[in-house]
């Protein structure tokens, strides 16, 4: 081996040393920020399908608090409507409600119908547990969620499940259901197993990239260590742009159902309650009084409905559109401020993500409340348009401003910086103290969570 290959070896192997130490570090740290990213996912996940169940026990209760109230909560008729509507409630491919009542026997099952009418107080899973005796238990101590094995509908076979029970004022019965974690723990373990793979793979390949040319493991060694953080990097994006897509989705399902279901009845219901007092004798004081109250406190209900419906997406944004909200959302400004506003929206032809929507609504909302509280602004703008695949922001307001460099970001920038970037976006901001400030953003106009997948 000649002098010359020798030097360059020995000049190249500390480079070579480093690339490999640097990329088994990268790797480290991926592996690492990944199960950081899947814990997170899987415990929002769960905390997401906990919150379902306890909207759905909520709704449920109210429907049957209504059919109690029309009738007598001991009468065989009224408890048999009851029955019937827990029947034909059901949600998914395995969501259904159950019914005992306080010695354990089964009122309602639907996915087992030949369990009603027995006594399974004394029923236990495979794992020993009490089922019943403990889920009539939390439910007489305000309700609550418990985990235990059970048979699953689709497949027959004991799966672990976590339900969610309440004892049903005027019954004395116990309501409840749940959700079976197998699909969270095969999701989770099929995103691990890519994870892995992924992260196996490219260690050998680095492997096999340094024992075939010292130069060459030395220069692609450090591109591919930038590669592969990139990649870690693009992985965890799609981690926490699947969970935003996810919680879009149910946002949406339980905005329709709020609205069609909940909201639908009470609005009838306070129409009832308007007709029998218009029927009272009028020298009834008393009745007419406590009428008067129920139509109040249901109106309030139902314009918390509405109110929660809107907060977790807007019904304009499905029914006319990104542009037709935007545009509604300035004009409510226009409406309730001094300022003078304009508004230009220039969207793709093709149809926009739904979280790509969401988080541009949601990020002018950031912005405009912003200037209402702070800025005294007398002229507001917004442009959206579209280039280069890609839909811009503008926001500018020639308001008060700020001083960006003794003024940190408040909780409102940083909530509009995080969704910017967490969908494969950009945020920036300036502002001059007695000039104004200027916010722009951009998302990417076609991402799609499938297509990351």
């Amino acid at each position: 081996m000649s002098l010359k290959i020798k030097i360059l070896l020995l000049s190249i192997l500390p480079l070579v040393l480093v690339t490999t130490v640097v990329t088994l570090i990268s790797l480290k740290e991926a592996r690492q920020l990944s199960e950081q990213e899947l814990e997170t996912f899987e415990r929002n996940l769960l905390e997401a399908r906990q919150t379902e169940l306890r909207n759905y026990v909520t709704i449920t209760l109210a429907s049957i608090a209504q059919i109690v109230a029309d009738g007598n909560p001991r009468s065989v008729k009224t408890r048999q409507d009851v029955r019937h509507l827990l029947k034909t409630l059901n949600y998914g491919e395995d969501g259904y409600f159950f019914a005992y009542d306080s010695r354990g026997n089964s009122i309602v099952h639907p996915s087992q119908p030949d369990l009603e009418g027995r006594n399974l107080y004394d029923i236990q899973d495979v794992k020993g547990q009490y089922v019943v005796r403990d889920l009539l238990h939390i439910a007489w101590d305000g309700g609550g969620f418990h985990q235990y094995t059970w048979r699953k509908p689709s497949s027959g076979k004991e799966e672990e499940k976590i339900s969610y029970v309440v004892n049903v004022p005027g019954l004395n019965w116990m309501l409840g259901t749940g959700i079976y974690i197998e699909d969270i723990a095969t999701d989770v373990a099929k995103i691990r197993k890519d994870v892995d793979h992924n992260i196996r793979n490219t260690f050998f390949t680095v492997l096999v990239i340094v024992t075939g040319a010292v130069v060459a493991v030395a220069l692609l060694g450090i591109a591919i260590n930038v590669r592969e953080y990139q990649m870690a990097d693009l992985r965890l994006r799609k981690l926490a742009h699947r969970y935003v897509q996810v919680q879009v989705d149910q946002r949406r399902q339980f905005a329709r159902d709020l609205h069609d279901g909940i909201n639908q009845l009470m609005v009838s219901v306070k129409f009832r309650l308007e007709l029998a007092r218009e029927k009272l004798e009028k020298g009834n004081i008393a009745i007419e009084r406590d009428l008067d109250k129920g139509c109040e406190v249901l109106n309030m209900a139902i314009q918390e409905a509405r109110r929660i419906s809107h907060d977790l997406r807007p019904s304009l944004l499905d029914d006319m559109g990104l542009r037709t909200a935007l545009v509604n959302l300035m004009e409510d400004f226009e409406e309730r401020s001094p300022a003078e506003v304009r508004c230009r929206v220039f969207l793709p032809d093709h149809p926009v993500p739904d979280d790509i929507e969401i988080s541009i609504y949601r990020m002018v909302q950031e912005a405009i409340s912003n200037i209402e509280r702070h800025a005294k602004a007398r002229n507001v703008s917004l442009d959206v348009w579209y280039h280069d695949e890609r839909i811009w922001i503008e926001i500018k307001d020639n308001g008060v401003g700020f001083d960006t460099d003794l003024n940190s970001e408040g909780i409102g920038l940083i909530h509009m910086r995080e969704r910017a970037e967490l969908l494969s976006g950009d945020f920036s901001y300036n502002s001059r103290v007695g000039i104004g400030t200027r916010i722009r953003a951009y998302f990417p106009a076609t991402i799609n969570a499938a297509d990351l997948a």
